[in-house]
């Protein structure tokens, strides 16, 4: 396809993105912490890190990886942490290393634990201690040798450590570790030195988990190349718009998500900014208690995290004169919901569109202008193509399958050929599985879903996954799973049951799936059926379960 959207880029970004300026994420976090070490770079439950902080207890953490657990280039790391302090230390650690990192959600039940350890063959695990109950459920079905576990107070101030403590043990929610598990203090204090690794840019920065289509997760395979790629792509789309080592931006999505993991993160870390750690979102009083404190500059958000603040009347007394722009991802923004926030804030939100399989952004508007319902304009070194269901490339205007091409997008699913072959066409472009149109200007806009894949409150789910473990009750003969529109969600799950025993009811299928799935992946409803449509060959018609 021509790339009718050059025209309407900004005579300030260049069609490509030139060379990167980093050998390695670790290059570029030694760059950012040496030019900014004075700088607050991450600010979280009332205490701080500086660029210096994050350098040394990264490096201490690097160097006990290495003397004490033989962590060596393209080992495999896995990381298991909410939004705090500890994160960066080792995310940065473990990149210093030289290991290749799994993000893993903290709140994935044991077996969706095990799927993503035994697929990445990872022997480290770093883990919040809230979280061990469900990982000691199968850490012996695993290849798990060291556990380091870490405690909400790590690396917070005595006083807001102190006080954390004494609330704990008020509320008898103190924990008691097995001998046998690393305590992170204990990593950070040694007097280890660190061995420098070269990475390179074609070396795996991250396996990355999302659903697949047989029901088991499949893992993106991110380089460095694909990771700094895609920042690079992102500076040059914001650069006029920021003041490096003065930015404020607040961090409410969660860091192992690849949109936070590569903007809020790495990128906003790249320019010397103070990132606002929110470890709890979900608890909105103290979410914007939090803003408050702050003169931020930049939020980044999915459409649900808007909306709840938009919910509070404390949060809408915030003095926003600071706030430059704020964007949205990971799912649709519904326009009611932007011209609320418009209103409120006097800010846009400029949406942006990507994939994990695309590090992720594909692309985004221009900042500051209006909101338009697109998903904007492909960054720069990007290709993208509209193809119908052969394969052929369509005109402007027609909608058909989106498809992908640049430097930040991944080369294969982890150990997966057939998922690999799948997604990509014969001249080398990810089919994202979304129906799109590109107009004159090079606006794209996402019409349908080709893919089964439901999102909601921005995170990818499969049916297959939950139709999975939802036959494996006794009392389940088939199952379906749909997504519904959902003003709050952008999509709902609806769960479609045939049962064996009419003793089964919604309340006890929703309990059976709080045991096994992640939290966003449990049905909001569940309606029982006599028979799931299929195919001639047994494929579930999901179009004709929306009509039931």
């Amino acid at each position: 396809m021509n790339k009718i959207w050059l025209k309407s880029y900004p005579k300030n970004i260049p069609e490509s993105i030139g060379e990167l300026s980093n050998s390695s994420i670790c290059d570029m976090m030694k760059k950012a912490s040496h030019k900014y070490s004075k700088n607050i770079a991450f600010t979280n439950l009332n205490s701080k890190l500086t660029y210096s902080d994050v350098d040394k207890y990264s490096d201490n953490f690097g160097a006990f990886l290495q003397k004490k657990l033989s962590i060596s280039r393209g080992s495999k790391v896995a990381i298991m942490l909410p939004n705090l302090l500890t994160y960066p230390v080792t995310l940065f650690g473990a990149y210093k290393a030289g290991a290749t990192v799994i993000n893993i959600n903290p709140l994935y039940k044991s077996r969706e634990i095990e799927s993503a350890l035994n697929d990445s063959n990872a022997e480290t695990i770093i883990v919040l201690d809230r979280f061990l109950n469900e990982l000691e459920l199968i850490i012996k079905k695993t290849n798990i040798k060291n556990v380091i576990v870490c405690s909400i107070t790590d690396l917070l101030s005595f006083r807001m450590s102190l006080l954390v403590k004494t609330i704990m043990f008020f509320k008898k929610s103190n924990i008691k570790l097995d001998k046998d598990y690393i305590i992170f203090a204990d990593t950070i204090t040694n007097k280890y030195n660190l061995e420098n690794v070269t990475l390179e840019l074609d070396d795996v920065a991250l396996l990355q988990y999302t659903g697949g289509t047989t029901g088991k997760s499949k893992a993106a395979v991110l380089t460095h190349n694909n990771i700094l790629s895609n920042m690079q792509q992102l500076n040059l789309w914001v650069d006029s718009n920021i003041e490096e080592g003065k930015e404020i931006i607040i961090t409410a999505l969660p860091l192992y998500h690849i949109f936070s993991f590569t903007v809020n993160f790495l990128y906003f870390y790249s320019i010397g900014s103070n990132n606002v750690l929110i470890t709890n979102p979900r608890d909105l009083k103290s979410f914007v208690k939090e803003l408050s404190k702050y003169k931020f500059t930049v939020i980044t958000a999915v459409n649900t995290l808007f909306n709840l603040l938009l919910t509070s009347s404390v949060f809408k007394k915030i003095n926003f004169d600071s706030l430059k722009f704020s964007v949205g991802g990971g799912m649709s923004v519904l326009s009611a919901t932007a011209k609320k926030w418009s209103e409120i804030t006097q800010t846009e939100i400029t949406q942006g569109y990507g994939l994990t399989e695309t590090s992720p952004i594909v692309s985004i508007n221009i900042i500051g202008e209006k909101f338009n319902g697109t998903i904007g304009l492909p960054v720069p070194s990007t290709d993208i193509s509209i193809r119908d269901d052969s394969g052929q490339e369509l005109d402007a205007g027609e909608a058909g399958e989106l498809c992908v091409k640049g430097p930040q997008v991944m080369s294969q699913y982890w150990n997966n050929k057939e998922e690999s072959l799948n997604s990509f066409t014969h001249d080398g472009f990810l089919k994202t599985g979304d129906i799109a149109k590109i107009n004159e200007d090079g606006l794209i806009t996402i019409v349908d879903r080709k893919k089964d894949m439901i999102i909601s409150s921005g995170f990818n789910v499969y049916p297959n996954e939950i139709e999975d473990y939802v036959s494996q009750h006794p009392d389940v003969i088939e199952c379906g799973v749909i997504g519904i529109d959902d003003s709050n969600r952008g999509e709902s799950i609806h769960l479609f049951i045939v049962k064996s025993s009419e003793l089964l009811t919604e309340m006890d299928v929703i309990a059976y799936c709080k045991k096994g799935l992640t939290i966003y992946k449990i049905p909001k409803r569940v309606i029982f059926i006599k028979e799931i449509p299929k195919n001639n060959v047994g494929k579930i018609l999901r179009r004709k379960l929306r009509d039931l």
